[in-house]
């Protein structure tokens, strides 16, 4: 057993995967979550680094998912957290399910907020542990035909800007946002975005690339990380553009059938 350990959500593939993957060639013992299966699969990939791997299948949308990742560490300092979990939704709100859009609510803000709150306080009764929350560039565009989820990536990054004021005092404790812009994971798939510009794309971000300037900068103590300098540009661009240029771009990536075809023109 090692004497670090550190918690990945949403590990089983994408960025998750590859922020387990720095954590266990850096010596961290692990817990490894995700809601399928796939995770025993992954567990194995990260127990060839030498480190212990436990692999959790468990519904983090719901505090009842939560309490189980919590009750798996069996009480053990958690130096390390990378709070990952996240899932996506395109087409028009109006057109979406209540249970659909309510699970990307859950998922995104109301698990990680909970799964957050609880780990955190034992870091800062200590006054040591960091946490790397994966945030979005999504959350500076009102995101037309990918709305819910652009509003909860608003307000985890607003929200993780103030958790981190409001605990200052814990100077050992460090809060670092990672804020990635479009990435080449199953993500779009899961979303029902394949037909989109933004889905179609061959330009999205290496998930390995993403992970490793967010666990540089989780440790290193940094505030912020926007990774790529591509959405350094766009992050920077959308603080200064007026709300419904952006959303109308954004309708332009998100909305359906706005992939090219064959002939280059959209489907």
């Amino acid at each position: 057993m090692a004497d670090k350990f550190a918690i990945v959500t949403g590990a089983s593939t994408g960025i998750g995967f590859e922020l387990a993957s720095l954590a266990a060639e850096n010596g961290y013992d692990l817990l490894v979550v995700a809601d399928e299966g796939l995770i025993e699969a992954a567990a194995r990939d990260f127990r060839l680094h030498g480190v212990q791997v436990d692999a959790l299948q468990a519904d983090l949308s719901t505090t009842e998912g939560v309490d189980i990742l919590l009750a798996a560490t069996s009480g053990r300092r958690i130096d390390v957290l990378c709070a990952n979990a996240g899932r996506g939704l395109g087409h028009g709100f109006l057109d979406q399910g209540l249970a659909d859009w309510r699970r990307v609510i859950d998922t995104n803000i109301t698990g990680t907020l909970y799964l957050l709150q609880q780990v955190l306080k034992g870091m800062v009764a200590r006054d040591d542990g960091k946490v790397l929350i994966t945030g979005s560039i999504a959350g500076f565009i009102p995101g037309s035909f990918q709305a819910v989820y652009n509003g909860t990536k608003a307000f985890v990054d607003s929200f993780a800007d103030a958790l981190r004021n409001e605990i200052k005092e814990a100077k050992g404790v460090t809060v670092t946002t990672l804020m990635p812009g479009p990435v080449e994971t199953e993500f779009f798939e899961r979303a029902d975005m394949l037909d989109t510009s933004v889905g179609a794309s061959k330009s999205k971000s290496d998930p390995a690339d993403v992970a490793r300037d967010g666990w540089t900068a989780m440790m290193n103590g940094d505030a912020h990380i926007v990774s790529g300098w591509k959405n350094k540009i766009q992050a920077a661009v959308a603080h200064v553009t007026p709300a419904g240029i952006l959303a109308e771009q954004h309708r332009k990536m998100a909305q359906p059938g706005s992939a090219p075809s064959d002939d280059g023109g959209p489907r």
